[in-house]
């Protein structure tokens, strides 16, 4: 009665090597990525550990590793759609190089000591920061754990850290060129750069771009680059005077879209021409039709693996910085 009551016995490596008629060593070796086993062994191994029901506990092999296969990914601004795909390829490159994302979300306003102890009490493997997230020192407290870590769309440079940049400059030029091209006169850029690096550098090329072709554009900054900043500014532009509107991200242009597309068909074209960046899947939608610069999320999130893993194999490598291309996507709105 005594053993009922313990419930099943917990299947272990030792039991899938004696139904499998391998050593235990050959078990580790067929569950662990690119170690030397002969095919036949790990399908042997593998229809062993299925008849008996068994997993791989990843964060015990770690204690003896000292590193899981855990990756810590840290966010913020999860209400963006842009952040969602971004975060989903990721996700899914990594599980592809034999990796397993932990998410963290995060903020401006966050206290990054809890989201430095939650990383390093999991022993990850490496470290992934987008855009909008405070990195500093969770970048420099992981550096000195021997922690590799990658930023994506961030402006620190810290000794050893390597980043992946969205080509920010090209956005701008292609989005000043296109408006004024289209015939708009009375431009702006709609951002919220005090918070966000991106948001900064778009802004900065597009007012650059502006007055290399003769037009001095005007910067309207907003507290955030969310969809209802951009809703709520966008009352504003009728007293501006504004004929076209670069802004630094889809989610704030949707949001501009709705406003000024108030009272009027969605058949329509809006009253000013309109830009947004990034390409998330609402901009396709028929109720924003958005001309958009494309950040190719399936690109960055191949680079971003890349060094990560490269920074693994050579810890001591210099810090690098990479760019992805951008592209220009014509739709209704500009």
């Amino acid at each position: 009665m005594a053993d009922r009551d313990k419930g099943p016995r917990k299947v272990t490596s030792f039991d899938v090597a004696r139904v499998a008629g391998v050593s235990r060593a050959a078990v580790s070796r067929a569950f662990t990525p690119d170690a030397s086993v002969s095919p036949k062994t790990r399908e042997k191994v593998f229809e062993a550990a299925k008849q008996l029901g068994y997993r791989v506990n990843y964060l015990a092999r770690s204690l003896t590793n000292k590193r899981s296969d855990l990756v810590g990914v840290v966010a913020a601004g999860l209400d963006n759609p842009f952040r969602t795909l971004q975060i989903e390829n990721l996700a899914r490159v990594l599980i592809a190089r034999n990796f397993r994302p932990i998410l963290l979300p995060t903020s401006q306003e966050a206290d990054t000591s809890t989201v430095i102890g939650q990383l390093l009490h999991y022993a990850v493997s490496g470290v992934i920061v987008t855009s909008d997230a405070p990195p500093t020192e969770i970048c420099e407290q992981c550096a000195a754990e021997g922690v590799p870590i990658v930023l994506i769309n961030k402006g620190d440079d810290i000794h050893f850290v390597d980043r992946i940049i969205s080509d920010d400059r090209m956005a701008g030029h292609l989005a000043a060129a296109h408006l004024i091209e289209g015939g708009a006169r009375k431009l702006a850029v709609m951002a919220a750069p005090a918070i966000s690096y991106t948001a900064r550098r778009r802004s900065e090329a597009f007012l650059g771009r502006c007055r290399q072709l003769g037009i001095e554009a005007q910067m309207l900054q907003i507290r955030i680059n969310d969809y209802r900043s951009g809703y709520d500014a966008a009352a504003d532009f009728a007293a501006f005077g504004i004929d076209g509107l670069f802004c630094a991200n889809d989610y704030m242009a949707c949001g501009v879209v709705d406003r000024v597309m108030q009272g009027r068909s969605r058949d329509d074209a809006p009253p000013i021409r309109i830009i947004g960046h990034d390409d998330i899947p609402q901009a396709s939608w028929t109720a924003y039709d958005l001309t958009t610069i494309r950040q190719p999320c399936d690109i960055q999130a191949e680079q971003t693996v890349d060094l990560l893993m490269s920074r693994i194999a050579e810890p001591d490598l210099t810090a690098r910085v990479e760019f992805t291309p951008v592209t220009l996507i014509k739709r209704r709105t500009a």
